[in-house]
């Protein structure tokens, strides 16, 4: 059993040792938003935030998250009060599919909690290790400029 804080409350994740973090994510926790892509760090569809970071949750073991604060994209905001990115992801229809989109959300909050005005490269790089089939990059690159000048007003 490992205890962490996830999106604001501690819990307690009763998984066996050794099982990564998205399987105790999305089984017992429930949580849909972190979702298994490649299970080898290579598409980010994973992605959550420990301590602010981006982290592989399919190669992540629960147990590395013992006492730390872990963020998904339904910590970022709300249906009620969405997050700035999740409101710009809608506006600038940057979703197809939506595989990825938790992933690159909760990277796109790590860029922005560390700089609130990033460059266009800045926001590419930090999104770098999310794989969109879709095609919808250039469209995610303005939804993470449209959060980032609507964050600074």
């Amino acid at each position: 059993m490992t205890s962490f804080v996830l999106n604001g409350a501690t819990v307690r994740a009763e998984v066996p040792e050794g099982t990564s973090l998205l399987h105790a994510l999305r089984g017992p926790l429930g949580l849909s938003g972190p979702r298994y892509g490649c299970g080898d760090e290579q598409c980010g569809s994973c992605m959550v935030l420990v301590d602010g970071v981006p982290a592989y949750a399919c190669t992540l073991g629960t147990e590395a998250v013992a006492g730390k604060q872990v963020v998904t994209a339904e910590g970022l905001g709300s249906m009620a009060a969405p997050h700035p990115l999740q409101a710009a992801m809608l506006a600038e229809q940057a979703g197809q599919c939506g595989w990825c989109l938790s992933g690159i959300l909760v990277s796109a909050s790590a860029l922005l909690a560390r700089n609130a005005d990033p460059s266009e490269d800045e926001i590419r790089l930090a999104l770098d290790p999310h794989l969109c089939r879709c095609g919808s990059h250039n469209r995610v690159i303005r939804a993470v400029q449209r959060a980032a000048r609507e964050m600074r007003a």
